[in-house]
């Protein structure tokens, strides 16, 4: 996990490649600046794909989200990751749900500039169990967000993505966009004492940084959310901090160096019902409980 900047006194982090802990971010671009990471060649579908709706944590990236049932009366929410929580990392095992929280986010219009301040209400989920992932709810509503600012919220995918999907990772702390495509699926992926289940992974143009742990993953033809980048192997070691390694059903280990990943989403909007509220033991949630 890519440190989260602030989380430098920890000495974890997964911001930027997307792996638990990682290194701190440096110093942000300005504002009105965005800056494209993009080594492969754009289709036109890219185009289409901006920086309208993520979002800036004081540490990590993140996004404003809705699910394919949620209205536009219903209080808006925030995505990123379970590193990002500004509590520290979660402990393997332990799932958060439903805490106060006033965490504010800075709202990124298309072009990367910052023109809201949002703020929670609680965090509705969190942890970094099978999977790594924050859900914070806020006080304005995505009707409310619309009309004030022109955003619209991210829609989460709720199918399984698909291998070579051209992807985008967005990223409101850095107001930069990787563009890749989606190498493959992990059955499991160990970093530290975390392991995450079917995770994304890659293809090497998106070099993601310390600082974009928890932007959304776009699939560039639809638009949708259908991840969230977490980590990345940054020095070739095998199954630690920052250097996550990739097991497969017969527990064969392979390391990949340079190689970043995300985590599905697809399984989320089943655990949210009425309101936009969470509701673990709604038919066909599976995420983690406490």
């Amino acid at each position: 996990m890519r440190k989260p900047l602030v989380a430098a006194l920890f000495a974890l982090v997964i911001a930027g490649a997307g792996a638990v802990p990682a290194v701190a971010a440096p110093a942000p671009a300005p504002e009105s600046e965005t800056v494209s990471a993009t080594t492969e060649a754009a289709a036109p579908a890219i185009q289409a794909v901006n920086l309208a709706g993520t979002v800036a944590l004081s540490n990590c990236s993140g996004s404003v989200v809705r699910f394919p049932n949620s209205l536009d009366t219903d209080p808006a929410l925030v995505l990123s990751n379970g590193h990002c929580l500004s509590t520290g990392f979660p402990e393997p095992g332990e799932v958060l749900v439903n805490q106060a929280s006033s965490r504010t986010f800075g709202l990124l219009n298309s072009a990367g500039t910052r023109v809201a301040t949002l703020r929670a209400s609680k965090l509705a989920y969190g942890t970094m169990t099978d999977t790594d992932v924050s859900i914070y709810q806020l006080t304005s509503t995505y009707a409310t967000i619309k009309s004030s600012y022109g955003i619209s919220a991210l829609t989460v995918q709720n199918t399984h993505p698909t291998a070579g999907t051209a992807i985008t990772v967005a990223s409101g702390y850095w107001k930069t966009l990787y563009n890749c495509n989606i190498d493959g699926f992990v059955y499991r992926l160990e970093e530290g004492d975390w392991t995450w289940k079917d995770s994304v992974r890659y293809t090497s143009a998106c070099q993601t940084i310390g600082g974009t742990s928890g932007s959304p993953v776009i699939d560039q033809s639809t638009g949708n959310v259908v991840a969230v980048n977490n980590t990345g192997n940054e020095d070739g070691g095998t199954c630690t901090v920052n250097n996550p390694c990739e097991v497969d059903e017969s527990g064969n280990v392979t390391v990949r160096e340079g190689i970043n990943y995300a985590q599905e989403t697809y399984l989320i909007p089943a655990c949210f019902t009425t309101g936009n509220q969470l509701n673990l033991s709604a038919s066909g949630c599976t995420l983690p409980k406490p």
